[in-house]
């Protein structure tokens, strides 16, 4: 983290960011009945969407808001970056070293204890608080929006958590004699830690139906990874692409996708999602101390609105408006950043092997000048997804600026894991 950190003593510290650096960064099939009467509500959160990512705005020891990321699969709290005007004042610090996916080194963060965190009308207590030295997610460079960190798991301890993604907003209900809404359906969910895992029944590439473990991961950009070597992998299918998955804690994560046959949430059937199966150098410590086969993601579980009850290890789910949309993929092969602070233009950070972008002559380090006659300085990292995730044949023009050149560049998208009918 570029900037400095300040220490009293060995009482607080001060981290404050002068300028901005602008990646990414888990049920049962018995159904329980539910009755229609509608729970009390302690608290209403709104939230912004941000991809399929929820944000909100948290206080922490009365500073000025941060925007953070809420991720049940990390369980404490993280700040990753502050940018220019961002400051923080933390209690009680320490150092620690973060492992986690990637190819690359551990981290180290500094570790705070007895913080207090306010985000709406909820106010948390003596919370743990870490601030890694190195911005190793770079969030609001993928995202196009100005991100601080990660609300870690241990938000959902201690109450019942409902995330309503139809209306963008969080609910608190009153654990006494809670009975959940109408339409959801509970699925028994264990807890390991701060983080929650499920039993999710699949069917894989070759037909067989089974029950797998898999990490709850409301901040994971993907529909669901799958562990693809030692005991009983899931096989990854035949028809795959090469990709970039993302970034972890400890490197980028590389590997294949390709489409399962159906993921069963409850009773609730998806078909022909795009999964990832990372390279199992990228996830070999995290995946087998854990003893899971995966994590369910953000793209799977925002078709759902949840209920987090985590005293009677409970997930309660109801599917929502998103639930029978299609699983799109990045068919062009090019993944983007953007800095929010400075240079505006997006930037092409990969280009996957093999892929429409390679074909067509598009590089790491390009920036966009413009898209199917969009100005780039005009358009977001969203936009730019959903033309990459258009219907396939489709055409997707570019002007390049390379090394102060401008370049045209025309490619045709290409839907390789297309099913077969």
């Amino acid at each position: 983290m570029v900037g400095h950190v300040q220490t009293h003593g060995f009482g607080k510290i001060t981290v404050m960011r002068r300028i901005g650096l602008g990646l990414f960064l888990s049920l049962s099939l018995t159904s329980v009945a539910l009755a229609a009467e509608s729970p009390k509500i302690l608290a209403r959160i709104p939230f912004d969407m941000v991809g399929t990512y929820v944000v909100l705005h948290v206080r922490i020891n009365d500073n000025p808001p941060l925007n953070l990321l809420l991720d049940s699969g990390i369980g404490t709290t993280l700040i990753t970056e502050l940018t220019a005007g961002d400051s923080i004042v933390l209690e009680r610090t320490y150092k620690t070293i973060l492992k986690g996916l990637g190819t690359g080194t551990d981290m180290q963060a500094w570790v705070s204890d007895s913080n207090s965190l306010r985000i709406g009308k909820l106010h948390l207590k003596n919370q743990t608080i870490m601030i890694m030295e190195a911005d190793v997610f770079n969030l609001s460079k993928h995202t196009g929006t100005k991100m601080n960190g990660i609300l870690g798991a241990d938000f959902f301890e201690n109450q019942i958590v409902r995330v309503d993604y139809t209306r963008k907003c969080i609910y608190l209900y009153d654990k006494k004699d809670f009975v959940p809404p109408k339409g959801f359906i509970g699925l028994p969910i264990r807890l390991e830690g701060r983080k929650m895992f499920m039993d999710v029944p699949i069917q894989d590439a070759t037909g067989r139906i089974r029950t797998v473990r898999m990490l709850i991961d409301t901040g994971a950009e993907l529909t669901a990874w799958f562990r693809s070597y030692g005991n009983d992998p899931v096989p990854v299918p035949s028809r795959k692409i090469r990709g970039y998955i993302g970034r972890g804690l400890s490197g980028d994560i590389e590997g294949s996708l390709g489409r399962l046959g159906k993921i069963w949430i409850s009773d609730f059937q998806l078909s022909n999602p795009v999964v990832a199966f990372p390279d199992s150098i990228s996830i070999s410590g995290t995946s087998v101390n854990a003893q899971r086969d995966g994590t369910v993601g953000s793209q799977l579980l925002s078709r759902f609105d949840l209920i987090f009850d985590q005293g009677n290890c409970t997930l309660y789910v109801k599917p929502n408006y998103q639930y029978k949309q299609p699983f799109p993929y990045n068919m062009a092969g090019i993944e983007v950043v953007q800095d929010n602070e400075t240079f505006q233009l997006p930037e092409v950070l990969n280009v996957w092997e093999n892929s429409p972008g390679q074909e067509a002559g598009v590089k790491a380090g390009d920036f966009i000048l413009e898209i199917n006659g969009i100005n780039g300085f005009k358009i977001s990292i969203s936009e730019i997804k959903n033309i990459f995730e258009t219907r396939s044949s489709s055409t997707v023009q570019l002007i390049l600026l390379r090394d102060a050149k401008t370049i045209h560049v025309k490619l045709k998208l290409k839907n390789l894991l297309q099913v077969a009918s």
